[in-house]
């Protein structure tokens, strides 16, 4: 489907080629500052074009709204956002109307709808995303102005090169030092550089490896590690809604996803009970006594409910499946044959896939404090229950 959340609810709409793309978004609660240059910080970090190390499309990628807002204020109801495609070059894939690109959707979306787009990836290509990351500069913003909620996602991988906690945590678990970077990383820090890697020495050994394999006519893929710092405790809805499973849904269904890990991920499955356990803590937070953890190899997550805890999860891209290099593949009728594409592509997508993963986050964030916040209005209504002293916990009616 092409919606997204259960109250928070996104629909993006678009392909590659056609005439616009954009979204919907209802639900937005009424009484947000929203304009357009609040969107289009997001979009610019997203567009194409940026250097070269992207794909030379120049699209402007400049957003309007078109409903849902008066005077600068929402209103409550649906929000419209409209980007208009300028640079497109339908003629650019008349071969695919032969051949499916080898590991790219045209076979798939041709068995699925008996017909497919055209030109480029129709849904399947990245431009869908910008409805989504649209969208998501709005959750944004609702999250930070209520509850001081900050997501950073940087590129962690490109291929061979990672920066040095990727290779500690397979080994060795979550590093302290790692656990700090996620506290202090700023937007600012990761976009110091065009490939958004905060290690300056890595992000060096990034570009290259990119711009080798570009220079191939080649792709390579890597993976971005997000943060979400001040999440409210209680986000999540198990048993089949769990925090971690909307992140993972969310995050996978981004173009060119391969994988998903939240806190200790893959490497925290070789350690043992006692060494990966979070013990707990007594933290002030805001002024208020409150229970945290020591460690937070759980990545903020525990039970599929949030711990108050920095969530952290990373995200595996593949590479780009349109490249350059003639290939071997077979015509729709079966005949084997040789593609060679046209279209411009990027030779690695996760510098600009950042604000798609943190766009996604914030979604996911946005909509499960809505239902949260639906459940303690509806508690809040009830008269007051003498809880049984010998139980631990609080009585929300008590409060």
């Amino acid at each position: 489907m092409s919606t997204f959340g259960s109250i928070f609810r996104v629909t993006t709409y678009g392909e590659s080629h056609c005439k616009s793309v954009g979204c919907i978004v209802d639900g937005c609660p009424p009484g947000l500052a929203l304009n357009e240059d609040d969107i289009q910080k997001q979009l610019s970090r997203r567009r194409p074009g940026q250097s070269n190390l992207t794909t030379p499309r120049d699209e402007k990628d400049r957003v309007a709204i078109q409903s849902g807002t008066e005077y600068g204020v929402t209103l409550g109801t649906p929000i419209g956002l409209i980007v208009r495609n300028e640079d497109q070059r339908p003629h650019d894939y008349s071969e695919t109307d032969l051949y499916p690109r080898p590991s790219h959707a045209d076979w798939t979306y041709l068995e699925k709808y008996t017909l497919k787009a055209s030109s480029g990836g129709g849904r399947a290509s990245a431009r869908e995303t910008i409805g989504r990351v649209a969208a998501g500069a709005i959750a944004e913003k609702y999250l930070f102005q209520a509850y001081g909620v900050e997501i950073v996602a940087f590129v962690s991988s490109t291929g061979p090169v990672a920066m040095p906690f990727i290779q500690e945590q397979a080994t060795t678990g979550v590093s302290a030092e790692f656990l700090e970077l996620l506290n202090t990383i700023t937007r600012e820090q990761v976009d110091a550089n065009p490939i958004r890697c905060p290690d300056s020495a890595t992000a060096d050994r990034m570009k290259e490896e990119i711009l080798k394999v570009k220079e191939e006519q080649d792709s390579i893929g890597g993976t971005v590690t997000c943060v979400i710092r001040n999440v409210p405790t209680g986000l999540g809805e198990p048993c089949f809604d769990k925090l971690e499973a909307k992140l993972a849904h969310a995050m996978l269904s981004i173009p060119a996803t391969k994988g998903f890990e939240i806190g200790s991920g893959f490497g925290g499955a070789a350690q043992k009970g006692h060494i990966h356990n979070d013990p707990y803590v007594k933290k002030e937070v805001n002024g208020k006594v409150t229970l945290g953890t020591s460690t937070n190899n759980s990545g903020g997550v525990q039970g599929g409910i949030s711990n108050g805890e920095n969530i952290y999860f990373r995200v595996a891209f593949k590479p780009p499946a349109t490249i350059s290099q003639a290939q071997n593949t077979s015509s729709y009728d079966g005949v084997s044959g040789v593609l060679a594409t046209r279209g411009r592509h990027d030779p690695c997508v996760v510098p600009r896939a950042v604000p798609i993963v943190e766009a996604m986050a914030s979604l996911v964030i946005m909509d499960a404090v809505m239902i949260q916040n639906s459940r303690k209005a509806a508690i809040s209504l009830l008269p007051v229950i003498p809880i049984n002293p010998s139980l631990k916990g609080i009585n929300p009616n008590q409060q």
